[in-house]
């Protein structure tokens, strides 16, 4: 396994956040499962996962699957008491840090759940706000 994915995979599992930002490229692209928007950049793509990793309880990866720049993280978790399947899709750049990430989930029902559980969070979160105009 690369080490960004293996290292990512680490501190996802450790629920250590802290490391997380410096696997990203400083122009890194995030699509998430919730709705159909980019989010741009490391501190704002950063406060994103940092929050999703609060909100996901019970995970744990499947099956990681890949080579080279192209890698899949089939992973299983819990959104407020509903099942979740999911995969990240991370594509590295020539430096081997994270220059896309792309979620995709299932159920539909429990992606509403995320969708709540994140205004919520980040509705709180005055830090947050600046990273707004990061969405494209």
């Amino acid at each position: 396994m690369h080490p960004t994915i293996q290292k990512f995979h680490d501190l996802v599992l450790a629920h250590d956040h802290s490391g997380v930002p410096a696997l990203m490229a400083v122009d890194v692209t995030f699509q998430p499962p919730t709705y159909w928007a980019t989010w741009n950049g490391r501190q704002a793509v950063a406060a994103v996962l940092g929050h999703v990793n609060e909100v996901f309880t019970d995970f744990e990866y499947r099956r990681v699957m890949g080579s080279g720049k192209d890698w899949a993280l089939e992973f299983q978790c819990k959104v407020d008491g509903l099942d979740c399947v999911g995969v990240d899709l991370v594509t590295l750049n020539d430096e081997g840090l994270m220059q896309t990430f792309e979620v995709v989930m299932r159920p539909y029902k429990t992606i509403g759940a995320l969708r709540a559980a994140m205004n919520e969070r980040v509705s709180k979160d005055p830090s947050f706000m600046k990273h707004k105009s990061a969405l494209s």
